[in-house]
């Protein structure tokens, strides 16, 4: 019958510990009314514990720290700091010790040991310690592998290894949405509004320090959350920056293209970069963490051969009163156009002026500008439309409707005594 030799017992233990700060002493309060039985005794014994809030002691918050009694959660974005022991339990001296970490995550392996030298001896009942540190950038399972080689006194040559496996979890949710506006002097310096909606989806208050936007090198970026009170910049969320459990906020950013790029591209078309969200904050007794998005993509909006955008309209007008509006006509392809302007009126909204007048030949990436003359008939809010634009080179039609809006209210009649 076979029999397993006796599994050998190595001379070195290896602890690894998870670093983490403390947290404050939370006790449960016990009180009475004086009249009941125990009269002062509960509250004499809570003004007695050391643990407690003078003058505060039925608060369940106290004044002391206490260390942490588990593993418990680690967030995306946080630092990983583990201790590491090596302790020789032996009676003779070992020799030859290296001690090896490394961080298994789904993608990738990394070693995370501070020194890779190993160390010469090491005599009984001392031991080898080392700090690690990392900054944790993905979700998911993590394993640390702790690793020990060793040479016995006899000349024999010993390796064993731990595992300690860990969840990291994802602290805040970050959802984007861009817009477009259109600026007023050039289709080339259109604005993009960027939102980002964060929240914090961990169980405990997070201190937000920073949430800031770096944009590509196309944009320059202005932030928009804060207000100028008193010739002081005030933050829209108060002067306390908390994100409570579950709690959402949203951040505002305006994006301009730069103008070397602007003017080298004509219209920046298709799918571009607008940059990355910086998030800083801190959580517990000062723990930071830090999360950086992937870099946001935008779709610019397409505009077609030819773009018409208003460089100008009067917000309200007088009913049967001529009224001015300033248009900008934007050459958007590649080949030269000779455009026609035509005016078509509609039920409410007439045009003043010569239709199918010649516009002349306009070439690529370039503008021209354009004062008309409209007229209301019907008041309310009403909708400008009815331009056409023709291309006699191709003989194609662009027709553009609801324009936009204006305001259109009874002109004031003046009475005389």
């Amino acid at each position: 019958m076979e029999v397993n030799p006796p599994k050998q017992e190595h001379l070195l233990a290896l602890k690894v510990m998870r670093l983490t700060k403390p947290t404050l002493f939370t006790n449960i309060p016990v009180t009475c009314e004086e009249k009941d039985l125990p009269g002062d005794l509960f509250n004499q014994l809570m003004r007695d514990d050391p643990s407690t809030v003078n003058g505060a002691e039925i608060l369940m918050l106290g004044e002391m720290l206490t260390l942490p009694q588990n593993f418990g959660n680690i967030f995306l974005g946080e630092t990983f700091s583990s201790y590491i022991s090596v302790h020789n339990d032996s009676n003779q001296v070992v020799k030859d010790i290296l001690v090896k970490a490394d961080l298994q995550t789904s993608s990738q392996r990394l070693n995370l040991s501070a020194s890779s030298a190993a160390v010469a001896e090491l005599k009984p009942d001392c031991c080898i310690d080392d700090v690690i540190h990392h900054e944790v950038k993905e979700i998911g399972t993590h394993i640390l592998v702790c690793a020990v080689s060793y040479t016995t006194q006899g000349g024999e040559k010993m390796y064993f290894r731990k595992f300690f496996k860990f969840q990291v979890l994802k602290p805040l949710d970050v959802k984007t949405k861009f817009y477009n506006a259109e600026s007023d002097l050039s289709s080339v310096t259109d604005e993009v509004f960027l939102e980002a909606q964060i929240q914090n989806i961990t169980t405990s208050p997070m201190f937000m320090e920073k949430v800031s936007l770096e944009p590509s090198i196309m944009y320059n970026v202005t932030e928009l959350n804060s207000v100028n009170e008193a010739g002081e910049c005030v933050s829209t969320f108060g002067s306390r920056g908390y994100l409570q459990p579950m709690d959402t906020r949203q951040y505002l950013y305006c994006l301009k293209p730069k103008k070397e790029f602007a003017e080298k591209a004509g219209i920046i078309k298709g799918v571009t970069v607008i940059g990355k969200l910086d998030i800083v904050w801190k959580t517990n007794l000062g723990e930071r963490g830090r999360l950086q998005t992937s870099q946001l993509q935008r779709m610019a909006p397409g505009y077609g051969d030819v773009r018409l955008s208003l460089e100008a309209i009067p917000d309200t007008v007088n009913l049967e009163e001529p009224f001015h509006i300033t248009c900008k006509i934007t050459n958007c392809s590649e080949r030269t156009m000779d455009l026609v302007l035509e005016m078509c009126n509609t039920n409410s909204i007439h045009w003043c002026g010569i239709s199918g007048r010649q516009l002349g030949k306009l070439h690529p990436s370039s503008s021209l500008c354009l004062a008309l003359t409209l007229l209301s008939s019907v008041q309310g809010l009403q909708s400008v439309s009815g331009l056409r634009l023709t291309d006699t080179f191709l003989k194609r039609t662009y027709e553009y409707d609801d324009i936009a809006q204006v305001c259109v209210v009874s002109s004031a009649i003046k009475v005389e005594a």
